[in-house]
């Protein structure tokens, strides 16, 4: 019998409602059976109902066990009662590694030398969000744990093994001497466990030097929590923008496929954001999740086909070049898979 395969969608705010039907689509032409539920989470979430991650929208997300999120709009001054969905969601469900690839796309901006992929943790570091005040003094702790780095770690050395077999750990143990300490104590041990695995260290600082000057000299990048998030936003922006950057967080029963643009308001309703970063998050789960990694491959050369004709949304064309909107490139897409 046919493992029912199961996916709790979650659009979010602002553009993801536009991007997230456009990936399901692509998702049902290669995969028709999946079987799909439809929740809500975000600020507009929020500003109706007084919380951003709803008690039953968590039920859909742990009962499906796989997630598909759009995007959230966080308020940049806080706001009483209010918590990234997002963040709360990747906790709740335990998705401790975060799978960031970026890779050469025929388009004008991108580099040709990129074929990287960040392994960021995904429940530390800063994002623990304990944070305060004494007087005029702000405080903000970062936890770093051994169970939490190793686990991260297996995953990534695991990943490594199916791709060059070259892992770079990043840290900033040489200032951050006990938490970044303990990070790359832990990350070295996990190391031994696959000797065949090209281990090398950097520093956060100069990780970020020589993926701007030499990207091709990276495969595989551990990184603790903040340190990915920064990284991943600067290998995106080498491989074309964030529009075209996904990412799939994992954990032992769970995972959530997400692109990692943001809900971005500036454009939010008029038709005019990249789907492609949704529809290559699809196709991270499909992969790595699902194990159908054929099916993964085909959206991923749909994709590279579509941009090679240069179908372009307006993010990742030239000025004067001539675009189209998330419709069209999603429709584009599914013409490319012969859907």
């Amino acid at each position: 019998m046919t493992e029912t395969l199961h996916l709790c969608v979650i659009p979010g705010d602002g553009v993801g409602q536009e991007v997230v039907p456009v990936a399901v689509a692509v998702l049902q032409a290669v995969l028709p059976e999946v079987q799909l539920s439809f929740a809500e989470a975000g600020w507009e979430t929020f500003q109706r109902t007084g919380t951003a991650l709803p008690e039953a929208t968590m039920s859909a997300a742990r009962q499906a066990g796989v997630v598909l999120f759009g995007a959230v709009a966080s308020p940049s001054h806080p706001v009483a009662g209010y918590r990234s969905p997002i963040v709360a969601l990747r906790r709740e469900l335990d998705v401790f590694a975060n799978l960031r690839p970026s890779r050469s796309w025929p388009l004008p901006d991108a580099r040709r030398d990129i074929d990287l992929l960040i392994v960021r943790e995904n429940t530390e570091c800063l994002y623990v969000g304990r944070e305060r005040l004494e007087g005029e003094v702000a405080i903000a702790e970062r936890v770093i744990s051994r169970r939490g780095s190793e686990r991260v770690a297996r995953v990534a050395f695991q990943l490594a093994m199916q791709r060059d077999r070259r892992l770079t750990i990043v840290h900033k143990a040489n200032i951050l001497r006990i938490s970044d300490g303990l990070w790359r104590e832990s990350c070295l041990a996990v190391a031994r466990e696959f000797p065949d695995v090209q281990t090398d260290e950097g520093l956060v600082d100069s990780v970020a030097y020589h993926l701007v000057r030499q990207p091709g000299r990276y495969r595989v990048l551990l990184t603790p929590n903040l340190y990915g998030d920064i990284l991943s936003d600067l290998a995106a922006a080498l491989a074309g923008g964030l529009g075209m950057a996904p990412s799939l967080s994992l954990g032992e029963r769970c995972a959530i496929a997400e692109p990692v643009h943001g809900a971005a308001p500036d454009i939010a309703g008029r038709g005019l954001a990249n789907p492609l970063g949704a529809i290559l998050s699809v196709a991270l789960l499909l992969r790595h999740v699902w194990q159908r990694g054929d099916l993964a491959d085909a959206i991923e050369r749909a994709v590279e086909q579509v941009l090679a004709r240069g179908v372009l949304t307006p993010d990742i064309a030239p000025a004067t070049q001539e675009t189209v909107g998330t419709h069209a490139m999603g429709q584009a897409v599914l013409a490319a898979l012969g859907a």
